[in-house]
């Protein structure tokens, strides 16, 4: 019997799958905002060329991921208050109109739907920061794409890594005040009475009182 060979793994192949090694280690809290990423250390531990690593770290500070530090040394990236205040305008910006184009769509009532099993999500997830974090990151990725606008999500999703460190910055005794159900609902019952106005009051206030609650800790 023939036994078909393995494919061989191209540079572009390793590339990615270091690029999401070292994202997925910044995202998980791994890495903490400013610690110091070298090429040789990492390239040492992933089993990989520094080049490679190089490649990764170059995409990882185009994601807002990592930073240059002094004399060039990378290093996550830790956000300023201002530019959390920042990070946080744009997101009201676009989920305000990701909840302007659910409302005025045909599919309102199916969002609702999918928003309430969506917040679920954060009810279960308890005392596990890890998984409120997901858990609250994924509503409003849902909310996102429940707009059906392609453009709208890719456009979070560009600024997804650094909401991510933002979090992991206030770490597990700050964040969860945020991530609750109880702070959410009130976005999905403006959805559901097709109140424009008020939805995107409610969005307004819970990225005002999230950029505020964030930019505190940058602050500290």
């Amino acid at each position: 019997m023939s036994v078909e060979p393995l494919p061989t793994m191209d540079r572009s192949t390793l590339r990615e799958r270091v690029l999401h090694a070292l994202r997925s280690a910044i995202m998980s809290g791994a890495y903490r905002p400013g610690d110091h990423l070298g090429e040789v250390e990492l390239a040492e531990r992933l089993g990989v060329s520094r080049g490679t690593v190089r490649e990764a770290l170059r995409h990882l500070q185009q994601e807002g991921l990592v930073q240059a530090g002094m004399r060039g040394m990378l290093r996550v990236n830790s956000l300023s208050e201002s530019e959390i205040q920042g990070l946080f305008r744009v997101r009201a910006a676009l989920e305000g109109l990701a909840v302007t184009e659910i409302i005025g769509g045909p599919s309102r009532e199916k969002a609702v739907a999918a928003l309430r099993e969506a917040i679920k999500s954060l009810a279960d997830a308890g005392d596990d920061f890890a998984a409120r974090v997901e858990a609250d990151l994924g509503f409003h990725l849902k909310l996102c794409e429940l707009s059906g606008n392609a453009m709208l999500v890719e456009s979070w999703r560009h600024l997804e890594g650094r909401i991510r460190i933002t979090i992991m910055n206030r770490g597990p005794e700050g964040a969860p005040s945020m991530m609750t159900p109880t702070r959410h609902s009130p976005i999905i019952d403006a959805i559901d009475e097709g109140d424009l106005d008020k939805a995107l009051e409610v969005v307004h206030e819970h990225m005002t009182a999230a950029a505020d609650h964030f930019s505190g800790a940058a602050g500290s």
